[in-house]
């Protein structure tokens, strides 16, 4: 039996042309273009020459023996076009850079290398490149059973206008896409547009609606603030689905896919951006109406300025961790650099050291509040206004309309003057030199006078005194005592001080005075000790 076998074939390879033993024989020679030692090589071949529109060529990575000879040419073309969409439908994105690039294929299994499997309905479709012998050498080529599985696959994952737009449509790609996708794409993005920008206005004017309904005015005032990033998020979903029915090659499913999901995350960031805000005004307005405390009020002004500047930070750090990360190779290279031996980690870590010290200041700052937007402070020797507060440094408007810009650390660490802090009124002392013979009680009705007319703007009713607080060995010092708010006590002492001046100028008996004397030396008896001096020394 074995030599009648033996002798058969060797009366049909006599018989024959050698090109009907050949793999693929309909298809005729495979150009020297053709890579099929491995699986792949094979692949990526076949996928290089379908996405260029060369169908011809693609037909020699599959497996045809199964059709007539006559119909490979026909066939074989057909079905590489079909195979196509229902790869870039189907195939995860580099399913085909996990082939075995050796000739031998996978050790643990030589006779294929599977790319992936398929369903339709109950039916599983293995997609699978198979070693088979091609003119006296094996090739990898996709396997029959994938061949005819093709026809089923197409019609279960093919484009839907696949049978019925002329075949124009789908004979020479430009730039990897055919002309019914670049259609498609334009059709996507002009509708996507329209879209967007409609359903946008009915969904604010509905969610306007039913915001009219509620007590609280937040909701009204937060609904225009979806004017924008709502329309981009509506873009990005319709765009996405748009082109998900393009079919689209993996490099142009590559970008629309980052681009879409770019826009997405940007509208989320973006919304939150405005959520914050308005929520920070209004929960600022509210208390305002709500409490005539302005040391309150300029309180929750600080605190909520300091919590929206953190929470915009890390808005703006969890959007670009997300759109970084869509990028496998900026992954892997920030992975690869945070593990090489914690070199990447340890130094990042000593740089933000600073930073993070800020941020957890400013938080502090922001909850026991030291200072609040508005305070009046007297810092580095200079009297000011707290007029910002960030998560780093605070700006405080000194009295010559200069700004200071003082690290927030230095309110934690160092000590500094709030006259904001506790009460709303402070006492200021003005000091005068006056002579031993000032009458007392006439400078305190004249600052009482002072108080009751020049001053009666400034001053604020409760503290107005005159006391003498030191005697010099030529002067007497007197402190005036007066109270006013801490924005005012500056005026308020040099109108007093001003105003005592002249009063004094008025009496020159009051003003300092240095006074002589001589006198002749009196030698007490023997054992007797020297009297004082007589009072009253006579004025020079």
């Amino acid at each position: 039996m074995s030599r009648a076998l033996i002798g058969l074939c060797l009366l049909l390879s006599i018989v024959l042309p050698p090109r009907a033993w050949a793999l693929n024989a309909g298809l005729g020679e495979p150009p020297s273009v053709v890579d099929r030692q491995t699986p792949y090589a094979a692949a990526k071949g076949f996928s290089d020459a379908v996405h260029r529109g060369d169908y011809g060529l693609a037909a020699h990575y599959l497996d045809l023996d199964f059709l007539p000879l006559a119909k490979q040419k026909e066939e074989g073309a057909r079905l590489a076009r079909r195979l196509k969409y229902v790869l870039d439908h189907k195939l995860p994105l580099g399913a085909i850079a996990n082939l075995s690039r050796e000739p031998e294929g996978d050790p643990e299994n030589p006779r294929f290398d599977q790319v992936d499997a398929l369903v339709v309905g109950d039916t599983l479709f293995p997609i699978r490149l198979a070693r088979v012998h091609a003119g006296g050498e094996q090739v990898w080529v996709f396997s029959e059973a994938t061949a005819r599985a093709i026809d089923p696959l197409y019609a279960e994952y093919g484009p839907v206008v696949g049978e019925l737009l002329p075949p124009v449509f789908f004979e020479k790609p430009v730039l990897g896409l055919e002309l019914w996708q670049w259609l498609g794409l334009l059709v996507t993005l002009v509708g996507a547009g329209v879209l967007c920008v409609v359903l946008e206005r009915l969904s604010l004017a509905l969610l306007g609606r039913l915001a009219s309904w509620t007590r609280v005015t937040w909701d009204d005032a937060l609904v225009p603030a979806g004017q924008g990033p709502l329309r981009l998020l509506y873009f990005a979903v319709f765009g996405a689905l748009g082109t998900t029915l393009l079919l689209l090659p993996p490099t142009a499913r590559f970008l629309s896919t980052h681009l879409f999901t770019t826009l997405t995350i940007v509208s989320v960031a973006w919304f939150i951006l405005r959520f914050l805000r308005l929520t920070s005004q209004f929960v600022q307005q509210s208390v305002t109406k709500q409490s005539k405390d302005a040391a309150r009020a300029r309180g929750l002004h600080t605190q909520l300025a300091v919590l929206r500047s953190v929470f915009e930070a890390t808005t703006y750090i969890v959007a670009t961790a997300l759109l970084l990360m869509q990028f496998e190779t900026v992954r892997n290279v920030g992975v690869s650099l945070l593990a090489s031996a914690g070199i990447a980690g340890l130094v990042i870590g000593l740089a933000a050291q600073k930073s993070i010290s800020s941020l957890l200041a400013g938080i502090q700052l922001s909850i026991t509040q030291p200072i609040r937007i508005g305070d009046q402070v007297v810092v580095e020797n200079e009297f000011g206004t707290v007029e910002e507060i960030t998560l780093t440094y605070v700006v405080v408007r000194v009295w010559d309309e200069r700004r200071l810009v003082i690290p927030i650390a230095q309110f934690l660490d160092k000590p500094f003057q709030n006259w904001s802090k506790g009460g709303q009124s402070m006492l200021g002392p003005v000091r005068l030199l006056v002579d031993f013979s000032t009458d007392m009680d006439a400078l305190r009705m004249e600052l009482r006078r002072i108080l009751d007319n020049e001053g009666k703007d400034l001053w604020d009713g409760r503290v107005a005194t005159v006391v003498v607080e030191d005697v010099l060995d030529r002067t007497m010092q007197v402190r005036v005592l007066v109270s006013t708010m801490p924005g005012t006590l500056f005026d308020l002492r040099c109108l007093v001080r001003e105003k005592m001046m002249e009063y004094l100028r008025s009496r020159p008996l009051w003003l300092p005075t240095t006074r002589t004397e001589s006198r002749a030396a009196l030698q007490p008896p023997a054992g007797e000790q020297a009297s004082p001096p007589p009072p009253g020394p006579p004025r020079a």
